[in-house]
């Protein structure tokens, strides 16, 4: 079923709730512990999620929720929301205002609906399939990129990606430093570097290693803003996609972003 009035204004209700458990905890003692998969969690993490899994318990019964603190709970719908409470708790812990809280609604395994928020600065982008994507209600548009060379190009960390992608992802950069000032690529970020893309400040994100509640939100947010997101094969990114992400701020850069990406040096 299309993405109604009413599944946007409770994308907002939760992004809301989960603002109001976090802004406390910002900057402030968060219990920051480290989970079994050696990521930070915080008690700003898991009780953000519980806020916004009460309201869709209470709402949306029928709904599958999957959440990186809570797991799964199926649903018999078809549709599944999908809920990062904090997309970059490291930055939340250090007191960087970078992280966001995502929440993304699924039909099928195809992410529809996806809000990234950022609770301190209340920014806020929601992307709808079919509709343009909107910052704080405005709408948001991607830049014109002429070529890989020169592009920005933004990710997380490249210590979190596997050992056999940290080659592809420098070869890459290779490409965009080609004639460009040495200023490398844009570091830290999580969530938010998708939504500078989304808003014409990045070219390019590249990660990997990324979990389905890390990357359905940003699909609609980044293409509804005139963008492209796909992996690193330059499939769209669904429920079955393997965790390897691509923003690509102009589409017309696709084909060159994968081609940087494979030259990769036979000595690797």
């Amino acid at each position: 079923m299309p993405v109604s009035a009413a599944d946007i204004a409770l994308a907002h209700r939760l992004a809301a709730a989960a603002g109001a458990v976090i802004r406390p905890y910002f900057r402030r003692e968060h219990g920051a512990e480290v989970k079994d998969d050696a990521s930070p969690v915080t008690a700003a993490d898991r009780e953000a999620e519980a806020a916004m899994r009460r309201l869709l318990d209470a709402e949306r019964s029928g709904d599958g929720v999957i959440g990186e603190e809570y797991g799964e709970k199926p649903g018999v719908t078809g549709r599944q929301w999908v809920l990062d409470p904090i997309d970059g708790t490291r930055s939340f812990t250090v007191g960087r205002a970078i992280f966001g809280t995502l929440i993304a609604l699924l039909e099928d395994g195809w992410p529809v609906l996806g809000i990234i928020d950022q609770p301190v600065q209340r920014e806020r982008w929601l992307g709808v399939a079919g509709h343009p994507t909107l910052f704080n209600g405005t709408p948001a548009r991607t830049r014109a990129c002429v070529a890989v060379e020169g592009a920005i190009v933004a990710t997380t960390s490249p210590h979190l990606f596997a050992a056999g992608d940290v080659a592809h992802y420098m070869a890459l950069i290779a490409a965009a430093s080609k004639g460009a000032p040495a200023q490398g690529p844009v570091y830290g970020g999580d969530c938010y570097n998708y939504g500078l893309l989304a808003s014409g400040h990045l070219d390019i994100v590249c990660e990997s290693g990324l979990k389905l509640h890390d990357f359905a939100a940003l699909v609609p947010v980044v293409e509804g803003a005139g963008g492209r997101m796909c992996d690193w094969n330059g499939d769209p990114l669904t429920a079955a996609s393997e965790g390897h992400v691509l923003a690509i701020g102009d589409p017309a850069r696709t084909d060159d972003v994968l081609e940087a990406l494979r030259d990769v040096p036979h000595d690797h």
